[in-house]
């Protein structure tokens, strides 16, 4: 979004006040007291006519305006994170906006593992995992990733976004072609920008078309195909017993980035292959530690051979310092108790399909959402933004997905749910949603 300059304190309360005044504020309205001129929603777009770099892009006041008008909902300071509550603005609220879907981040033996590795090892091995940067924790923790999800091997990146670049970008040469599904990720998508061969796309989810661009691709060329087991922002899964058949049938590899799907789909956690009863492993897999595994970090599990050789190629790990142990050590203690706590799976899954019905009932629409991310289509950013608004005012924390994250007039509104979430805390949520969205005119 991009917005006019004007008086931003009006604005803010002007907003308020339709909001409170009106019920149903139009979208003109909204835009209005914002300033807002939706024919400017490319903000990232630099004004020509200087070469001075800097020059070039001071136009840009997005920021500045939309916090003043109350519609900024990106880089919210939490001030307390207990998992299914929050401190936000001094204001404790359902978190509804949050990756912790097992609620392992205050886990006793998620901390105790954190600490006692803080002080053996310091917060910083102060060097990149081919040199310094390797502990023994790091080797444990690789070791099971790669029994967890029955690979025969892993390893461990700073990040699950240098992981997808790291592992991309040091398979596909000039010679080779990533071939990925239209929603992944951004750190896909910068993956294959990073890597030295050409990339295409193919429709979401749809493995008739992507059969159709393999078809059309030289046969001897090598390919990689690269998607998510579970959509981060739509919430749905990708058929992954047909994409693999199409795969075979032109002798192409997958890359599936399981991020989202580890620890909340399958029976006991496994991810999208155990979703669909697949016995043979993924040909590569991708994952992080930042969302049920409590901690900050990535990896990429697959065959001893292909680890080995991104272990030596991989730009992002050969450049970076390594992850420290004491989030080493956090992500391994989490993936324990996700087999010594199953009861956390299988009340995360009973959580997403109850408030998938509970949001479906009061009228919003929620995709194809078969997870504990639920997105709440919108469309008009404007309104996304005061619907996101009225839900924290009256203690509801959810995340205002936005253009370039999703297509310009497909805003939405990301929920996701935590294991340890009560069932009063999300009946309450449920009433919140329903009064605000019938204020901002989401639902009727």
């Amino acid at each position: 979004m991009r917005f006019a300059p004007g008086g931003a304190a009006a604005r803010g309360k002007s907003i308020a006040m339709t909001q409170t005044q009106s019920g149903t504020p139009s979208l003109t309205e909204l835009a209005q007291a914002a300033g807002l001129r939706m024919e400017e929603m490319d903000g990232h777009q630099r004004e020509v006519g200087s070469p001075d770099l800097f020059e070039r892009i001071s136009h840009f006041q997005l920021a500045d305006q939309a916090r003043a008008a109350g519609l900024y909902p990106f880089f919210q300071p939490i001030e307390v994170n207990d998992g299914p509550e929050a401190i936000v603005d001094g204001k404790r609220v359902i978190m509804l906006g949050s990756n912790n879907y097992l609620g392992l981040t205050r886990h006793s033996d998620v901390l105790k593992a954190a600490h006692e590795a803080l002080d053996r090892f310091g917060p910083s091995m102060t060097g990149s995992r081919l040199l310094n940067g390797t502990s023994p924790v790091h080797l444990e923790l690789e070791e099971a990733l790669a029994d967890f999800l029955g690979a025969e091997t892993a390893i461990v990146f700073s990040t699950g976004y240098l992981a997808n670049l790291g592992a991309v970008s040091a398979l596909i040469d000039r010679h080779g072609i990533s071939v990925l599904d239209r929603d992944v990720h951004a750190s896909i998508y910068d993956a294959a920008g990073l890597a030295l061969g050409k990339y295409t796309r193919f429709q979401h989810n749809d493995p008739k078309h992507l059969d159709r661009v393999l078809s059309n691709l030289n046969p001897d060329q090598a390919r990689l195909v690269l998607i998510d087991g579970a959509y981060s922002m739509g919430g749905d899964l990708a058929p992954l017993p047909e994409l693999r058949e199409v795969c075979r049938k032109h002798r192409t590899r997958m890359l599936v980035d399981d991020a989202h799907a580890i620890g909340t789909v399958g029976p006991k956690g496994r991810g999208t292959r155990s979703h669909f009863g697949l016995e043979e492993p993924d040909d590569l897999t991708i994952g992080t530690f930042s969302k049920t595994l409590a901690s900050v970090g990535g990896f990429c599990a697959g065959p001893r051979t292909v680890i080995e050789y991104v272990r030596h190629f991989s730009r992002p790990m050969l450049f970076t310092a390594a992850l420290p142990p004491a989030s080493a050590a956090a992500a391994l203690a989490a993936l324990r108790v996700i087999d010594d706590e199953l009861w956390r799976v299988k009340r995360v899954q009973e959580l997403g399909e109850r408030m998938r019905l509970g949001l479906s009932d009061l009228g919003f629409d929620v995709a194809n959402s078969a997870t504990p991310i639920i997105p709440i289509r919108v469309g008009d950013e404007v309104r996304t933004a005061a619907f996101w608004r009225d839900l924290l005012n009256n203690g509801v924390y959810t995340n205002a997905v936005i253009a370039p994250a999703v297509p310009r007039g497909q805003a939405i509104l990301r929920t996701s749910y935590i294991a340890t979430h009560t069932d009063e805390q999300l009946e309450r949520a449920l009433q919140i949603f329903g009064e605000a969205g019938r204020r901002n005119g989401v639902i009727d």
